[in-house]
């Protein structure tokens, strides 16, 4: 439920405990660089007792969508971290004007009549930069008054210092100390013409107002932080810690993007390829940020514990991924597919178990949890992603295999009539032993034994007969899991491919 408090507090928050917000845009899906900062502004407030705020950034109607929206908070869901606050700046009009007309008052802000598109402008800034409307900037007060109660339309400009030799400055958690001439800085918008607020105000003013201590964002707003010390310090507020985050890009160097690298870039993408939630947090955090032991696989409770703005990097980090993709699997960065596979193997059974049991289901499978709960152990070791339970393990849940090649049967230096052999006597002590795993061993071994061969040439025909291929799991253990009916009617139908 979204509040939306209005009265501007500027207590000092320097000795009390951390409170950090994430403030997406509802203009597309959650972005991986979105997600890694809610993640490092997640760890952050946790690892210090501090307070998550989720602010939902919406002033720009013209681009918002519900659909942005509800993907935003799908893939919040997906992540599992939760928050403590919630607010949804459009609720938030009346405090954003105000803090515009607070600094209007103080004389640090002025209207622009200038039509928009005017070819007049003032252009001293470094590399020739705009900085602002000739004319406009000196207008006396009683005349900007008089203009605007006649209705003529106007944005409201912060009045950057100019002429003073002025620097802005502050410090960033991971790039240091940041300063620039004031007079290079544009008299920039606090309120369009149409009175809606900027961007630049509308988050600054929410800043002051929800009491953020620690601003963690991604390094493309570092230039824009000049502008909001001045908003901070024009509304008497002490800025906050600044951190940004070094950006994601693609193995050519090029930022990530949703228009130039597709779904590779939205969260929802890797929830859909099987991830778990948890292996995705520990692979985002790997990107920009590593402890000082180097470990890589680290559980949510471990990178809580490690998590410091001192451990994240200032170089880019680069999402090693494959466009367009040879494989399914290609289209993640390896690194994640490889930590997927590392937290899978780390789950209880039980839990893997759980998770893998809608994807199955979700196919058209009909299986139950009691029969998952004997898969998943004999599948844990041979996935990657989720999602691969649907062709590691497929044979388990059909009520036919698809065809094989009859080659797959004849046994290392062996042939069809030794296959045939096989499968039969196979098929003679498999309809009564116990199909358990001991007594499935003793009593394949032995036929095997009894044939002069070598226990591998026994057991290939059987394997590649009920699982339809030669590289599956352990053989006892799946003839237990499949029971004996199917395993007879299998081995069946192989011996009549051999005939």
């Amino acid at each position: 439920m979204f509040s939306s408090p209005i009265s501007l507090k500027k207590d000092d928050l320097s000795a009390s405990a951390p409170r950090v917000r994430f403030a997406p845009s509802p203009t597309g899906f959650l972005h991986v660089g979105s997600a890694r900062t809610f993640i490092f502004n997640w760890l952050y407030a946790r690892r210090n007792g501090g307070t998550m705020v989720l602010r939902l950034d919406d002033t720009d109607v013209e681009r918002n969508t519900e659909a942005s929206v509800s993907s935003i908070f799908e893939g919040l869901k997906w992540l599992n971290l939760g928050w403590d606050e919630e607010y949804k700046q459009s609720e938030r009009l009346a405090l954003h004007q105000k803090t515009a007309w607070d600094i209007f008052e103080k004389g640090l802000a002025y209207r622009d009549f200038t039509p928009a598109h005017t070819g007049d402008a003032e252009k001293s800034g470094a590399q020739g930069t705009w900085l602002f409307n000739p004319g406009v900037r000196e207008l006396a007060r009683e005349e900007s008054d008089r203009r605007a109660a006649a209705g003529e339309p106007f944005a409201l400009r912060f009045r950057a210092p100019r002429g003073t030799g002025e620097e802005v400055r502050f410090t960033d958690a991971v790039y240091g100390e940041q300063s620039k001439l004031a007079d290079d800085i544009e008299d920039f918008a606090l309120l369009r013409s149409d009175g809606m607020p900027t961007y630049h105000l509308a988050s600054c003013a929410d800043d002051i107002d929800l009491r953020i201590s620690h601003i963690i964002r991604g390094q493309d707003h570092l230039t824009n932080t000049f502008k909001h010390v001045l908003i901070f310090e024009a509304n008497g507020a002490t800025p906050p810690q600044f951190a940004h985050l070094p950006l994601l890009v693609a193995p050519d160097g090029t930022k990530l993007s949703k228009r130039r690298h597709g779904p590779v870039v939205s969260v929802t993408t890797y929830r859909d390829a099987g991830f778990l939630s948890e292996a995705f947090i520990n692979f985002l955090c790997l990107l920009g940020w590593s402890p000082k032991n180097d470990r890589e696989q680290l559980s949510l409770a471990e990178l809580k514990e490690l998590f410091t703005l001192e451990g994240i990097n200032r170089a880019n980090a680069v999402v090693n991924f494959k466009d367009p993709a040879p494989t399914p699997e290609e289209t993640f960065d390896p690194k994640a597919v490889w930590l997927n596979g590392e937290h899978i193997r780390a789950l209880p059974v039980e839990d893997l178990s759980a998770r893998l049991l809608p994807i199955v289901q979700e196919t058209g499978y009909k299986v139950d949890a009691a029969q998952m709960l004997k898969i998943a152990p004999l599948i844990r070791e041979r996935i990657k992603l989720l999602r691969d339970v649907l062709t590691v393990a497929d044979f388990f849940f059909v009520a036919q295999l698809p065809p094989y090649d009859s080659e797959e049967l004849i046994p290392q230096k062996g042939d069809a009539a030794m296959a045939k052999k096989v499968l039969e006597k196979a098929r003679e002590v498999l309809a009564t032993t116990e199909f358990k795993h001991d007594p499935l061993d003793q009593t394949l071994r032995a036929a095997a034994q009894q044939f002069g061969i070598k226990a591998g040439q026994m057991f290939q025909p059987i394997r590649v007969a009920v699982c339809g291929r030669k590289n599956a799991p352990p053989l006892f253990e799946t003839l237990e899991v499949l029971g004996r009916a199917k395993t007879l009617a299998r081995i069946d139908q192989a011996i009549a491919r051999l005939e």
